[in-house]
């Protein structure tokens, strides 16, 4: 992401799940200011990342703290996040393309 490692914080938190039967120490955390909508109808609050070093499709995984925050509902069958907006329902739609094909 081109974030310099001055601008990381240290990290003791352990982490289960993500690798299949271990547990591993992320590298350092940040904190970023997280948007989901449109110019016309966003949500937008700061969120504390765990900085990790593997491959993953993903850049990012968003998990209960987050979906409280924003109060957004998941439905991991049409890889969708939904949550309310100041105008109405925000929908955030993922790739089936990159959730199943990674290299």
């Amino acid at each position: 992401m081109g974030i310099p490692h001055n601008n990381l914080c240290p990290s003791k938190a352990l982490f289960y799940g993500i690798m299949l039967g271990k547990e591993d120490m992320p590298l350092r955390r940040i904190r970023l200011n997280i948007t989901f909508g449109q110019p016309n109808n966003f949500h937008k609050e700061p969120l504390t990342f765990e900085v990790v070093d593997f491959p993953s499709v993903y850049h990012a995984l968003l998990g209960l703290p987050c979906f409280a925050k924003f109060m957004a509902v998941p439905n991991y069958t049409y890889l969708k996040l939904k949550m309310s907006g100041p105008n109405g329902v925000i929908t955030t739609e993922g790739s089936f393309e990159q959730a199943y094909y990674y290299e």
